[in-house]
């Protein structure tokens, strides 16, 4: 690990940091799955990003961040590297393949906050919400998918699709009755499920 570097082990549900807290390191994920939830000051809380293993995040505390702005939460249990801010500077300047590392990670999720974008400014509920299963289940990423994926509440992925959980019970009933999805043992997301992102 080195100087500034340390392995952390979170139990699901278990806040990593929280919004407004000070932004003083950069995470890796090693294992699990880790949410990024952001509240208004009204109270409103929204889902803006689902993270897995091979993921980055609090990045923007080398962006000169002071606080953070959102809070990172354990959507299982999840292990990973602690780097703080410091060394993470010091392994971008002093190692080349690192950096080459971090800044392609940082372009490909600059993508996908535009397809993000694409998605929730044209797309239907359900296919938005057929796509975040999709991803959540790692379709279309390097490595094998994950067909039984965490469970999630209604809510929780009312939160991130932008409806409310009646909508996402709705059309994940009929996900199942179509055999895009099933329940045994968790959810599964089969690859079937990709007919209705590509459906036109």
């Amino acid at each position: 690990m080195g100087a500034g570097r340390s392995t952390r082990v979170h139990a699901k549900t278990e806040v990593i940091f929280s919004q407004s807290s000070p932004a003083d390191a950069v995470f890796y994920i090693r294992k699990g799955k880790v949410k990024l939830t952001v509240i208004s000051r009204r109270g409103k809380q929204a889902v803006i990003a689902i993270l897995g293993i091979g993921d980055f995040f609090g990045e923007g505390c080398l962006a000169g961040q002071s606080v953070r702005r959102s809070t990172a939460s354990a959507i299982n249990d999840c292990s990973l590297v602690r780097v703080e801010r410091a060394a993470a500077a010091a392994v971008i300047r002093d190692e080349p393949a690192f950096s080459k590392l971090f800044i392609r990670y940082l372009l490909a999720r600059n993508l996908r906050i535009e397809e993000d974008l694409v998605d929730h400014l044209f797309n239907s509920t359900e296919k938005r919400l057929a796509r975040v299963l999709l991803l959540l289940a790692n379709f279309g990423k390097k490595g094998k998918p994950e067909p039984v994926i965490p469970s999630m509440s209604f809510e929780s992925l009312a939160e991130i699709v932008g409806t409310t959980p009646a909508r996402v019970s709705l059309f994940m009933k009929r996900f199942h009755t179509l055999g895009f999805i099933g329940y045994d043992g968790g959810l599964e997301v089969h690859s079937s499920l990709l007919n209705i992102v590509l459906r036109d």
